[in-house]
């Protein structure tokens, strides 16, 4: 089991442990943990594509991109949080203790990626100290683990963003042929939510156009800010 690292800066663990619902409660605590999250998030993408890039130099974009999803996604990033101890050292409100808060997937990944901004910070901007912490981590999801979940991240991705941020709904994707030959056809996929598109995609078949439309859209989403 990996082990949370030694933190010079004591204050900034604690923020990047620290969860809103706390500070809600707790109103003389100061700054929860989500700018923190912010930058983690951040660090994590960088930190994933460059060891992916350098572990597997004859994969193309699209591949890269699916790896990198399922190095990076809410649950695995969970399964880390867990591996460095971070569930029994959460701050978290009342409510959301009584919600199962110290066992929410959503709520351990972002706790890893406040911590992930916080050691950086911590370590005066060093990225290589950062990437001795994350990538013991990354070797230790198995090889099929990536593939499988690779395949299915985006679209899993985008609609608990929808179901927790929108509304119950499910997206609805709207998917055709557009040319290729039988043998090699090409799809285009849009997804909707109540609606209105947020996302397009292209594919061999069906499931890539679509995860590839889950992609588009939950990149745009980044780009705004969610």
């Amino acid at each position: 089991m990996n082990k949370l690292p030694k933190f010079k800066n004591e204050k900034l663990l604690r923020q990047a442990l620290t969860h809103r619902s706390y500070v809600n409660e707790h109103p003389t605590e100061g700054e929860h943990n989500e700018r923190l999250e912010f930058l983690g998030d951040a660090i994590l993408n960088f930190l994933s594509g460059q060891y992916l890039y350098s572990r597997y130099p004859d994969k193309g974009e699209d591949e890269l991109t699916r790896r990198r999803s399922a190095l990076v996604y809410e649950k695995q990033l969970a399964e880390f949080a867990l591996e460095i101890g971070l569930d029994s050292l959460m701050y978290l409100g009342q409510g959301a203790i009584r919600d199962g808060g110290f066992h929410n997937p959503n709520l351990l990944s972002s706790t890893f990626e406040a911590v992930i901004g916080a050691y950086y910070l911590d370590n005066e901007a060093d990225i290589q100290v950062v990437r001795d912490l994350v990538e013991p981590l990354f070797n230790s999801v198995r090889e099929s683990n990536q593939e499988s979940r690779s395949h299915v991240d985006s679209k899993n991705r985008f609609q608990e963003w929808v179901q927790r941020y929108l509304t119950t709904t499910p997206p609805k994707y709207i998917t055709e042929q557009i040319g290729g030959p039988s043998h090699a056809p090409e799809f285009v996929a849009k997804v909707f939510v109540e609606g209105v598109e947020y996302g397009i995609g292209r594919g061999r078949n069906k499931k890539e156009a679509e995860k590839a439309a889950a992609e588009d859209a939950i990149a745009k989403l980044k780009k705004e800010g969610f």
